[in-house]
C-alpha cells in the first residue's frame, strides 16, 4: 500500500532532479514508508533527502535528524575503521593475525592473514555460541570465545559470509593494535565520527532519545523467502547450512533491550549489524574516503589497497553462506557478477532490508540509502532506482547498476 502524500524535504543541487524523482517514485510505487538518500559528489553534498514516516503504527514523520538501524551496511563504517588503523600502521592486511594476537593462533588458525579474515576467507563464520549482553559487554570475555573457534575449511580456499562475526573479528584487532585498547565502536566514534561530525554509531549510547529513532517494519518471512534465489531460500530452511550457522542465534534484537521500551538496543557492539545513524552521516564518511581522505589523515596507498581488484579464494567468490557469486574484501562488498553497483574500485556494504552505502573514488561519490519498511530481496529496487538516477544525474548511461 502507498503511503499517500508523504511529506518529503530536503534538497536536489540542480542536475540530480532524478534522484528526487527517484525517491518520490519509492514512495507512490514501491510502498516505501520512511527513508533518507544523501549523495556526495567530488566532495560536495549535492543530494540531502528524508521523507515519509518515522513511525508508521503512531504516524510521526521522518525527520531530518531521524536515525535508523542498518544492519549489514554497519559493516561498511566497521571496514572504514579498519582502514583508518591501517592507513595509520597499525594493521597490515597481508600480515598474519597471530602477530596482532597471539591466543587467534588456536584450533588451526595461525596461518590466517588478516586480509583473508576481513574479505570472509577464514572460515569462522559460524555463531555457536549464545549471545547474551553480557558477552557483548565483555571484550576479554568474547575474545576468548572467537580465539577457541575452528575454521570451517582451510582458510583462503573458500568464502562465505561472515554475517555476524566479522564484526566481533574486526573489534578485537582494534582492541589489540590500538594503545588506548578501544572497541571499533570506540575507535569509529572517536577517530571518524567525532572528526567528520557524524551521527552514525556502532554502539547506540543512552543520550539518542527514541524520538530520534525509526519504527522498523520487517518484512513478511514467506514473502522473502519466495523473493530470493532459489539455493538461498532452502538454505535458510536448512538448520545446517553454513547460512544459519552464520546468522546464529542472534534472534529478536528485543532480548537486547532490557525494558522492551526502546526501539533499539543501547550501548551493545554487534559491529556486523547494529549500526545505527543518519544517510547523511553514511554518506559522508565514504565520501571523506572517496575523494583522498584528507581530513583523517588516510594515506594514498590505503585507499589503493581498498580500490584494487579483489583478491579471490582458491575456489572462486561463489559464496558458500549467501549462495551467490560476490565479491568480498576487506571488510566490503566490490562491485562484481551480479552486484554492479558502482564504477569497479567502488566499495561498500548494503544491509538487510535494502539499505546501502558505498565509495566510488573515480567518480568521487559517496552515496547512501536507509529505509524502514525493510524488503525482503538481495537487491532492493528502491536502491537500485535511487543509484541509477544518480549515475544518470552525473552524465553516466547507466554503466553499474544491477
Amino acid at each position: 500500500m502507498a503511503l499517500k502524500n508523504p511529506q518529503i524535504n530536503g534538497f536536489v543541487k540542480p542536475g540530480f532532479e532524478p534522484v528526487r524523482e527517484a525517491f518520490l517514485e519509492n514512495f507512490a510505487r514501491r510502498n516505501e514508508i520512511g527513508a533518507a538518500c544523501c549523495i556526495y559528489y567530488r566532495g560536495e553534498k549535492v543530494v540531502d533527502l528524508w521523507g515519509g514516516l518515522r513511525n508508521n503504527e503512531t504516524g510521526e514523520s521522518w525527520e531530518e535528524g531521524t536515525m535508523v538501524m542498518v544492519f549489514s551496511t554497519s559493516k561498511g563504517m566497521s571496514g572504514l575503521a579498519v582502514a583508518l588503523a591501517q592507513s595509520r600502521g597499525l594493521i597490515d592486511y597481508d600480515e598474519l593475525v597471530t602477530k596482532y594476537w597471539p591466543e587467534f593462533a588456536r584450533q588451526g588458525k595461525e596461518k590466517i592473514t588478516v586480509r583473508q579474515l576481513l574479505s570472509h576467507q577464514a572460515g569462522l563464520f559460524a555463531v555457536n555460541f549464545r549471545l547474551t549482553k553480557e558477552l557483548l559487554s565483555d571484550f576479554d570475555g568474547l575474545a576468548a570465545v572467537l580465539a577457541q573457534k575452528r575454521p570451517a575449511w582451510e582458510p583462503g580456499s573458500r568464502q562465505a559470509y561472515h554475517a555476524v562475526t566479522l564484526g566481533f573479528y574486526e573489534s578485537e584487532l582494534i582492541r589489540r593494535v590500538d594503545s588506548k585498547h578501544r572497541s571499533i565502536g570506540q575507535f569509529f566514534q572517536d577517530e571518524i565520527a567525532t572528526p567528520l561530525g557524524l551521527d552514525f554509531y556502532i554502539r547506540l549510547p543512552d543520550s539518542i532519545p527514541d524520538n530520534r529513532l525509526a519504527k522498523l517494519k520487517v518484512a513478511n518471512p514467506a514473502t522473502m523467502i519466495f523473493s530470493l534465489p532459489f539455493a538461498l531460500a532452502i538454505s535458510m530452511m536448512n538448520p545446517r547450512s553454513v547460512f544459519r550457522q552464520a546468522f546464529g542465534p542472534i534472534g529478536d534484537m528485543r532480548q537486547f533491550i532490557p525494558d522492551g521500551k526502546h526501539p533499539y538496543p543501547r550501548n551493545l557492539e554487534i559491529p556486523s549489524g547494529t549500526g545505527t545513524g543518519t544517510a547523511r552521516a553514511i554518506a559522508q564518511a565514504y565520501s571523506t574516503f572517496a575523494t583522498g581522505g584528507k581530513e583523517l589523515g588516510l594515506r594514498e596507498e590505503t585507499l589503493n589497497q581498498l580500490t584494487a581488484p579483489p583478491i579471490p579464494p582458491v575456489h572462486g567468490f561463489h559464496d558458500e553462506c549467501l549462495k551467490i557469486e560476490c565479491a568480498l574484501s576487506l571488510g566490503f562488498l566490490r562491485p562484481e557478477g551480479a552486484n554492479l553497483f558502482g564504477h569497479p574500485s567502488s566499495f561498500g556494504a548494503p544491509g538487510s532490508g535494502g539499505s546501502f552505502g558505498f565509495a566510488d573514488p573515480v567518480n568521487k561519490i559517496g552515496y547512501a540509502y536507509v529505509l524502514n519498511r525493510m524488503g525482503p530481496g538481495l537487491h532492493d529496487p528502491r536502491d537500485v532506482a535511487l543509484r541509477i538516477a544518480m549515475y544518470k544525474s552525473i552524465g553516466k548511461p547507466d554503466p553499474y547498476h544491477s
